[in-house]
């Protein structure tokens, strides 16, 4: 790469999305919605027609409701009731629903279309004159720079030549996928194994009779198959193939899809909308940062379908980088908390990863002997409270929890809160009591709910340094809310707030931006948690280390304010060459 010139100081910091899939889409909206600048680019031309990824849980719709994007993506989704599992012969075994409660404000596990999804997302940029995206454009070359990242693009113009540009970034986040070039730029290996010989028959199907708001997981062993079912009449098949039946990547003959739909439904040419062989792979990146640059999605982890976990997980790493990613712009964090990106996903990710390879040789098995001993575990397990709960709740999922990272850890009561996503109960307040999502009276900033705490305990708190965040009083015990002091208040409003809180009086919780709870605490412990912070957060300590509002080595200087005001800003500097 040729010799960069020097950075330009007058625009306001630019971050890169490489890939304009759900995830990089999403992460734009994230960003675009907390005033950061954003360029997108993506090599295909359009947002993709292919049906890929078919189920966005609660948790993925919660942080689209954070971008603004909830109402504009439920008119494309299910609200499902979870998962069906059968066994030997397609005869029933369980329905894993999950609690039956909306813990995050949503349904847990909701069917769509991969198609209609980007086109939402994609649509929703324009809500922001300071998001450009750019089709049809490819990633080059990049290299890095202790300030800034040096990106080659190259694009059509439109005559069958192509133009190259240059530009630079504060950031790139890499969504490019399972084949990503910057993870390949940036010379990160995948770790974990490929399953060659796996290979499944995907079938995206039209005028399906299946009405089902739930998927079906049906782990007969003479043909294992996953069935799906969306909206206006579209449904997902995904069939176990035996040797010899189909080469993976290559094309798959209408009469095998039709004799393997044949019990289900019959079929013509014109209602298969796709079909494809493919293997699956369980990988995760050596490492999801690298300088100025980050892995998120497909291009940070790659596991099996059997939990409907990949496009979740790079959702929730879209949800934890972004607003990361905004405050070090900002000014208001150190470079350090981006650190914190692969430390926190990094463990989940390889717990879904697992995950999804145990369900698979579990549930998909051709294996007759292991797949009747599993329906004869799972049906002693149901007759157990403690065991169907376990598998109708779908405990066997992975705890989230952060144990590392930017959160605050420590003994006592409401530990196990700290480090997993505050729940999201519908709440009363304001001087007409209105009833609504917690998550829409917090805002897009960090959050300190006090559980019943007087005047006194907040000016203590205040006293303390924490991180700059909407203070609200959080009422128990059919008690009305009351506004005082500057600060909100909420009361239950569905009575999932008293349930979740009610052991709780006279603590805090220090809510991130991502919901995370980074802190449960008394006022007496309040200048701990801020000190513990402030390796991440300078300002929200003083005194722990650098002036407020300085930035760490690595951090964006503080002129780097102008990325968090919404208005339109000039396009990249260029340096265009033909070839």
């Amino acid at each position: 790469m040729a010799t960069p010139p020097p950075a330009s100081s007058g625009a306001a910091p630019l971050v890169l999305v490489v890939g304009a899939g759900p995830v990089g889409l999403t992460a734009a909206n994230l960003l675009g919605a907390l005033g950061v600048r954003v360029l997108v680019v993506e090599r295909h031309t359009t947002t993709s027609d292919d049906a890929k990824a078919i189920s966005l849980d609660d948790e993925s719709l919660r942080t689209l409701q954070l971008a603004g994007l909830d109402e504009a993506v439920y008119p494309i989704i299910v609200p499902g009731t979870g998962t069906r599992y059968y066994g030997v012969g397609g005869r029933p075994l369980v329905h894993a629903r999950g609690t039956g409660e909306r813990r995050y404000g949503h349904p847990f596990k909701n069917p769509f279309a991969q198609p209609d999804l980007e086109r939402v997302l994609r649509s929703a940029l324009d809500r922001f004159p300071h998001v450009d995206v750019r089709f049809g454009t490819r990633l080059v070359e990049l290299g890095q720079y202790p300030d800034r990242v040096w990106v080659t693009l190259a694009s059509s113009d439109g005559d069958g030549d192509e133009m190259t540009q240059q530009i630079e970034a504060t950031y790139v986040l890499g969504c490019d996928g399972g084949r990503s070039t910057v993870r390949e730029q940036l010379s990160i290996p995948m770790r974990g194994r490929s399953y060659p010989d796996d290979v499944w028959l995907v079938v995206d199907t039209l005028e399906d009779p299946h009405d089902e708001r739930y998927g079906m997981h049906v782990g007969d062993p003479d043909r294992p198959l996953v069935i799906v079912p969306g909206r206006e009449g579209r449904c997902r098949y995904e069939f176990r193939l035996r040797q010899g039946e189909c080469a993976p990547g290559g094309a798959v003959p209408f009469g095998l899809v039709r004799d393997l739909l044949r019990p289900h439904r019959d079929i013509t040419p014109e209602q298969v909308e796709r079909s494809v062989a493919y293997t699956f792979h369980a990988l995760l990146a050596e490492r999801l940062r690298d300088g100025r640059c980050f892995l998120l999605g497909d291009a940070a982890h790659m596991m099996p379908p059997f939990a409907g976990q990949g496009l979740n997980s790079g959702v929730r790493d879209a949800a934890n980088l972004c607003w990361k990613v905004a405050e070090v712009l900002a000014g208001r964090a150190a470079d350090t908390l981006l650190d914190t990106y692969d430390m926190e996903r990094r463990p989940q990710a390889q717990a879904m990863i697992e995950l999804s390879v145990r369900l698979g040789r579990v549930v998909m098995t051709t294996d007759h002997r292991r797949a009747r001993v599993r329906d004869l575990c799972v049906r002693a397990a149901l007759r157990s409270r403690r065991g169907r709960r376990y598998l109708t709740e779908m405990r066997y999922r992975p705890d989230t929890r952060v144990r590392t990272g930017a959160v605050v850890l420590a003994d006592g009561s409401g530990q196990a809160l700290a480090g997993t996503l505050l729940y999201q109960p519908f709440v009363l307040h304001g001087p007409e009591y209105e009833i609504t999502r917690l998550d829409d009276l917090l805002g897009p900033g960090w959050s300190l709910l006090g559980i019943g705490l007087s005047d006194d305990d907040w000016t203590a708190v205040a006293a303390a340094g924490l991180p700059d965040a909407r203070r609200v009083d959080v009422v128990l015990g059919d008690r009305a809310p009351r506004e005082r002091g500057g600060r909100a208040a909420v009361a239950d409003g569905d009575g999932a707030l008293d349930a979740y809180l009610a052991s709780l009086p006279g603590h805090l919780l220090l809510v991130r931006p991502d919901r995370l709870i980074a802190a449960v605490f008394t006022p007496g412990h309040a200048d701990h948690v801020a000190r513990t912070l402030a390796r991440f957060l300078p300002q929200a300590h003083p005194r722990a280390g650098e002036r407020a509002g300085a930035p760490s080595s690595g951090t964006a200087p503080s002129a780097a304010s102008p990325a968090l005001s919404v208005r339109p800003t000039p396009e990249p500097g260029t340096q265009g060459t033909r070839r």
